[in-house]
């Protein structure tokens, strides 16, 4: 049987706590925006949006466009 009164495993005990630590602070603390993850694509409507709020594209056209998109 072993025995727990010399400390023997004090190591062991140490590398899960490292163990505990890295996977919290993996998942509190890495950004969510990680490189090479694919990115969320922007829908037709989001573009035209965009489009429309810099001033690429004139009022008349957006509603058109946008009856457009949402008749398909």
């Amino acid at each position: 049987m072993m025995n727990y009164n010399n400390y023997s495993f004090v190591g062991m005990h140490l590398v899960w706590w490292f163990v505990w630590m890295v996977l919290l602070f993996w998942i509190f603390a890495i950004p969510y925006n990680i490189p090479g993850q694919k990115a969320k694509k922007d829908t037709p409507l989001d573009i035209l949006k965009k489009r429309y709020a810099s001033g690429q594209i004139s009022i008349e056209e957006y509603q058109e466009i946008k009856k457009t998109l949402e008749f398909k």
